[in-house]
């Protein structure tokens, strides 16, 4: 049995910042959200990197439109100029937002988001397509259900779906085998998993801003645990270039971060190996021992995998998307922010007519629609979220959605949720 489709709710799936954005903004154009977060809280995302601090200050990390929201609550915004950790991000605004009267009703926790498709239709039928019904398949402890809805916007992030340490861009060999010795990200090595990496040889992979704020917290843990050794691992020639953020740089945190690592390397507290491009790794009596264009690297106890991210697309293997063949972003979008053709300051302004795909009515926005690109900040995923909402509270005019919310170019923090 179909359905009236415009009396449907619009899907988001996430409840990160990006998520409850998308949900404050369509119920500001009085719009109907169902939001789909996989964690037991919003923004469980953003607990795995908590106790690193961001780049963009606060004025860049908040929605306008949720603010507001808040403000009816009595709810005290942050200093716009500080830089908040993740965990100052998810108590001072995401949790606060989440817990909204008029945000709550819609938030599905501990929910899953398994499939998507459209309402009798595989991805092969034509017939009568842009009329039908998107189907959610989600499951949670109750089992599984399907949900109709007019409308997807995925704003579920790349955290998930780290990359491979691998040189070729697939796992090296051995690195499946060797994941129980092998974090990806930023551990949070002062805190929780001080007791992983205390006395170890530790070898972090990366040669941005991720990999620098895992090597800041070993040199600390160093200090105090003296048999704590750290390696460091890059693909570049040198680490000449380490400050290169412009002295009147408006991302303090970021230029600060660059400076900090450049007087360790300075000091000698980081041995440092060039020209790695990962092909095995292999296990050796306990120690790992990482292989690279044929030669060894010493022996270590763990891998900091601070390699970036990408985007899952199976989520949408049933819709018809147009991808980028190297970014991972949609196709229109790729260009713009390809790191092969631009610099942070070079990406074009870009709106909905860049995030839209051949799926009438679905959306990709924030990191996820960046997809492998590594320039990616808060701000310009709210500015996103205005414009797809634009465009569903116009019924699909996109010229009047592009008017009415012009989105401008913030991509100029590299690592994945602007901030690492």
């Amino acid at each position: 049995m179909s359905c009236n489709v415009e009396n449907l709710p619009i899907a988001v799936i996430g409840a990160g910042p990006i998520g409850l954005s998308a949900a404050v903004n369509l119920l500001d154009a009085g719009l109907t959200p169902i939001v789909f977060e996989s964690g037991d809280c919003a923004g469980s995302n953003i607990a795995n990197w908590a106790h690193v601090r961001m780049f963009s200050p606060w004025a860049y990390n908040m929605d306008p439109t949720a603010i507001s929201l808040l403000k009816e609550t009595g709810w005290t915004e942050p200093a716009l100029t500080d830089f908040p950790t993740g965990r100052e991000l998810l108590d001072r605004y995401v949790l606060p937002l989440a817990s909204h009267e008029k945000i709550a009703p819609h938030l599905h926790l501990n929910t899953r988001v398994d499939n998507i498709s459209r309402q009798y239709h595989d991805v092969l039928r034509n017939d009568g397509r842009e009329d039908a019904a998107f189907v959610v398949r989600v499951s949670n402890a109750d089992g599984e259900r399907d949900i109709l809805v007019r409308a997807i916007i995925d704003a579920s992030g790349t955290y998930q779906t780290p990359n491979w340490l691998g040189a070729h861009g697939i796992p090296a060999i051995g690195e499946l085998a060797a994941s129980s010795s092998i974090s990806y990200g930023v551990p949070n090595i002062l805190g929780a998993r001080r007791e992983q990496f205390a006395g170890k040889t530790v070898l972090v992979i990366g040669g941005g801003h991720s990999a620098y704020n895992a090597l800041q917290d070993l040199v600390k843990l160093s200090e105090q645990a003296q048999d704590t050794r750290i390696l460091w691992g890059i693909r570049q020639a040198t680490v000449d270039n380490i400050v290169r953020s412009p002295k009147n740089d408006e991302l303090q945190e970021r230029r600060r971060l660059e400076v900090h690592i450049q007087t360790l390397l300075e000091e000698g507290k980081i041995e440092v190996f060039t020209h790695i491009a990962i092909e095995k790794i292999q296990s050796d009596n306990g120690k790992l021992v990482v292989h690279s264009h044929s030669k060894a690297l010493p022996p270590v106890d763990e891998i900091i995998a601070a390699t970036g991210f990408r985007p899952n697309l199976a989520l949408l293997s049933e819709l018809r998307i147009a991808i980028d063949p190297a970014t991972q972003s949609p196709v229109n979008l790729g260009p713009l922010i390809d790191p092969n053709l631009h610099t942070c300051g070079s990406v074009p302004e870009h709106g909905v007519a860049e995030l839209s795909h051949p799926e009438s009515g679905l959306y990709v926005v924030g990191i996820k629609s960046y997809g492998r690109a590594p320039t990616f900040l808060l701000k310009t995923g709210y500015k996103q979220v205005k414009s797809v909402t634009s465009l569903l509270a116009n019924q699909g005019d996109i010229e009047s959605a592009v008017a009415n919310s012009p989105l401008s170019c913030d991509a100029r923090v590299p690592g994945s949720c602007c901030s690492k």
